[in-house]
């Protein structure tokens, strides 16, 4: 199942949960919960499913198994009930406008720290991004005028589903409500110029995740998938999971033994060799630019560059 936080092209927030269908098209996860319970022929609805994305997956895996049963009765029975929109029709949001964290993970595959020119990490090195950075699939990447080295940086990413502390690594891919896109832009300049890499990861509006959440039967094993990331066209990553230097299971195993892990919160797992900051003359982001990434078994998003001031 997919899930997007959504709202129709002619309409003011808030955002909603939607339900991606085969052909794109979105349906209303609310709307296709209410009428599985009528379906089955209940006076009144038990529950009344959160319409807010970020509250929805903050009530982790429990609701989004019951949304999975009520979409998948109601494909079989009456789908026809709910109303559909097409994918020109609606806007897509981050999929959670506001987790409570964001854990980033740094140099996570060899060739990447090489072209940093950095040691390969005996542990994850984490960092932090906040809500204010994140934009979804139909917004622009804001390029500040504070930078002139915005950078590309496509990135597997995991929703948590569920309470995690001190997980076991055979466990952890229990845990996971689903896996999206992320670009982790980043503003090198600013990261550079202090040990801390905060001010440059986190820039408002910079960070597009989505375009939507991919429940995990119908990704598999997240360490087999191929990673792309193309600039106006052309290829600047390209690599598959496989290499990370920490699986998901590990990171997972990792982070909940330091902090405890919630459900909505995202982990970023690190991005393959071919950024713009590692190229002999760099290639960095200008306004008007076109970033498109793609992972296998989840799909692929495309953002405009914008200059923002």
């Amino acid at each position: 199942m997919k899930l997007v936080s959504y709202r129709l092209i002619n309409e003011e927030p808030p955002l909603r949960v939607g339900i991606v269908l085969e052909n794109d098209d979105i349906v209303d996860a609310q709307q296709v919960y209410e009428i599985y319970q009528q379906m089955e022929s209940q006076s009144k609805l038990e529950t009344l499913l959160p319409s807010d994305p970020t509250t929805f997956f903050k009530q982790g895996l429990p609701l989004i198994e019951k949304v999975k049963e009520a979409y998948g009765y109601a494909k079989d029975n009456r789908l026809e009930k709910v109303k559909r929109y097409e994918r020109r029709e609606v806007y897509l949001g981050p999929v959670i406008p506001a987790p409570s964290k964001i854990i980033c993970v740094g140099r996570n595959y060899v060739e990447h720290a090489q072209e940093m020119k950095s040691e390969i990490p005996e542990y994850p090195v984490l960092f932090a991004k906040f809500a204010n950075s994140l934009i979804g699939a139909d917004d622009a990447i804001e390029k500040t005028s504070f930078t002139d080295k915005l950078d590309y940086e496509v990135e597997l990413t995991v929703v948590i589903g569920k309470e995690a502390a001190k997980v076991k690594r055979e466990d952890a891919l229990d845990y996971i409500a689903g896996y999206t896109i992320g670009n982790d832009v980043s503003a090198r300049d600013l990261q550079k110029r202090t040990p801390q890499w905060l001010q440059g990861k986190t820039v408002d509006r910079s960070t597009p995740i989505g375009p939507w959440i991919v429940t995990p039967d119908e990704v598999g094993d997240p360490g087999k998938l191929d990673i792309t990331c193309y600039v106006n066209g052309e290829v600047r990553q390209s690599s598959n999971t496989e290499k990370f230097i920490f699986d998901i299971p590990y990171l997972i195993e990792f982070i909940s033994h330091l902090i405890t892990l919630n459900p909505g919160d995202i982990i970023m797992t690190g991005t393959p060799d071919g950024v713009a900051f590692g190229m002999e003359t760099p290639k960095f982001l200008q306004d008007g630019d076109i970033v498109r990434l793609e992972i296998s078994k989840i799909g692929h998003m495309e953002n405009r560059v914008k200059q923002a001031d």
